[in-house]
């Protein structure tokens, strides 16, 4: 997975199906969520997981307006095609994929 900032926000979510994981360390869903999105990621191909830090990039965190972690913000080709808020097991993130790659 990829740690995004400020710095390399735009050219790692340029092109391509992207879950960007708006997470925090002492966040238990988040926690959760993390071996869910490894296991995504590994099982479609298309699929770059990205995590964004909430305590070290707020301004991130400010610009995409997350206000509940963990936050999936889910990218095509630099677009935001959805958001999804809370824990989402595997079937889940899986549904959710094949909406955004139709998209």
């Amino acid at each position: 997975m990829t740690e995004l900032t400020n710095a390399n926000f735009a050219q790692e979510t340029a092109k391509g199906l992207i879950v960007v994981d708006f997470w925090a360390t002492w966040c238990g869903p988040c926690r959760m969520q993390a071996p869910v999105l490894e296991e995504a990621e590994g099982a479609i191909p298309a699929l770059k997981v990205c995590k964004v830090n909430v305590d070290q990039q707020p301004e991130l965190a400010s610009q995409f307006r997350v206000s509940a972690i963990p936050t999936l913000v889910f990218m095509k080709d630099g677009k935001i095609i959805r958001t999804a808020v809370g824990y989402h097991d595997f079937e889940a993130l899986e549904a959710i994929v094949g909406e955004v790659e139709k998209a």
